[in-house]
């Protein structure tokens, strides 16, 4: 081996080496996060917490047929397809070439050969390969599976969004049926006040004022049951997306569900407080994470257009002037090629290129930490929501069983006379507004239950998903 080859070949292992120095750390940075308060919690299914069957039916079949969730699988398809078109530069390329030619030779220039014009036949396997000295392809490779890896948290932050909005609407549509339900029982009484003081009116029993008044609060839940109904519809509407129903299923809007559910304000437990693991089971982050372990990997496939670049090329084949004789010994051909390109100008374009890259990856650590950030904020707003709710919801049960004492007594008073029917109605306002926000506590403080299993990372089964992110 001469000398000058030696020098070469220290020559590339030297860069080597000093690419091998350079290569950019993936791990993301470490935070000053709080302490865990709680063990790690099952959540995959969290909505199974509530024992509601129409809930866990809606969910699963929101799960198998929402459009955003298939939009995410198609992400995942073309992420996957980009990690086969990056894997391709790890292998030689190997083309089949075959074609006749037919060529005229000027008579004047002296080389015209006897048979001219002159037709050949050609056929041969062509192959070339550029080696991957430094791992640039190797490592981008690796960040198209990291960037592949993204799109797959991607898809299962969806699927935790979608459970979530399905159980949202879900338990809105159900305070809204009973609120709906109140009301309309609500006008049937009165309807029957109504009745009752024109009677009494025409007896001139009570004056036109107690006949007004009876008439106006009649019309006043009228309005109060077209605006809940209106509601109803919006949140069956909103179901039917979810769920991806087709177009006349959205349209007809038929949700399946147990009306009278409401009205109960028992709401389940769930261990309230921060888990260990929280950073692996929010979805959000482990996107982030993956997509600043791509970006810092492109860092070195952008620096390694610094070295040199080996590539080989080679042909084998036969070329003769017929046909039948393209396959006989004499008419084989052969070549077989080494390059070095080392690039000397241009090189601030590669630096160029390299700067981009580390933006990229600073801008992939800043959203990294925003989406830590953003989760220990979730987990927050939702324990404290979660517990002022509780709050709320004995406040308001308490409240509607003192106004509907109140009733009562109001009652006892108009008919023994000691008082106006303006204080029944008065009363009957309160009570009203009493039994409604009940009702709307009770949703809240179910909703609050939903915003907390979100928080926490609920809603994808993070067990199946590292089983098939091995395969």
């Amino acid at each position: 081996m001469n000398r000058s080859l030696l020098r070469i070949l220290a020559a590339l292992a030297l860069a080597g080496l000093v690419a091998g120095c350079q290569t950019t750390p993936t791990e993301p940075p470490k935070l000053d996060l709080p302490p865990a308060t709680v063990a790690t919690l099952d959540l995959d299914r969290w909505w199974k917490v509530f024992g509601d069957p129409d809930l866990d039916r809606l969910v699963d079949e929101a799960l198998a047929n929402n459009l955003d969730l298939a939009t995410a699988l198609t992400r995942i398809d073309q992420a996957r397809s980009a990690v086969l078109l990056s894997s391709s530069n790890l292998y030689p390329g190997v083309d089949l070439a075959l074609g006749p030619s037919r060529q005229r030779y000027s008579e004047l220039g002296g080389q015209a050969p006897p048979n001219n014009p002159q037709t050949t036949h050609t056929i041969s396997l062509q192959a070339s390969y550029e080696i991957d000295l430094w791992g640039k392809y190797r490592t981008g490779t690796e960040a198209a599976r990291r960037d592949l890896l993204s799109t797959r948290y991607a898809r299962e932050t969806v699927q935790a969004s979608v459970a979530a909005e399905v159980a949202r609407n879900y338990y809105r549509l159900l305070a809204a049926d009973a609120e709906l339900t109140f009301l309309r029982d609500t006008l049937k009484l009165r309807d029957d006040t109504v009745v009752l003081q024109r009677d009494r009116f025409e007896a001139g029993v009570v004056g036109e004022l107690d006949l007004r008044q009876a008439e106006a609060e009649r019309a006043s839940v009228a309005g109060n049951v077209a605006a809940v109904e209106r509601l109803v519809s919006g949140y069956e509407s909103a179901l039917a997306v979810l769920t991806g129903r087709p177009p006349r299923a959205v349209y007809e809007a038929r949700i399946l569900r147990d009306v009278t559910l409401m009205r109960y304000v028992t709401v389940p437990e769930l261990p309230s407080g921060l888990p260990s693991d929280l950073l692996e089971r929010r979805p959000d982050i482990k996107q982030a994470e993956a997509r600043l372990a791509a970006a810092a990997m492109r860092i070195d496939v952008a620096r390694a257009d610094y070295y040199p670049r080996v590539s080989l090329t080679g042909f084998y084949g036969s070329e003769a002037s017929s046909f039948s004789s393209l396959f006989t010994g004499p008419a084989a051909i052969w070549s077989i090629a080494a390059g070095l390109v080392q690039p000397l100008f241009g090189l601030k374009a590669i630096e160029a290129n390299v700067e981009a890259k580390t933006a990229a990856r600073d801008e992939a650590v800043t959203l990294y930490r925003q989406a830590v950030q953003n989760a220990f904020r979730d987990v927050r707003d939702a324990l404290a929501n979660l517990r002022t709710a509780r709050a709320g919801l004995v406040a308001q049960s308490e409240r509607q069983a003192k106004l509907r004492q109140a009733q009562e007594l109001a009652e006892l008073r108009y008919q023994a006379g000691y008082s106006a029917f303006l204080e029944v109605l008065d009363a009957q306002r309160q009570l009203i507004d009493a039994r409604t926000r009940e009702i709307v506590a009770a949703r809240d403080l179910r909703l609050a239950l939903v915003d907390l299993a979100t928080a926490l990372g609920g809603g994808w089964d993070r067990a199946a998903f590292d089983a098939t992110a091995q395969r």
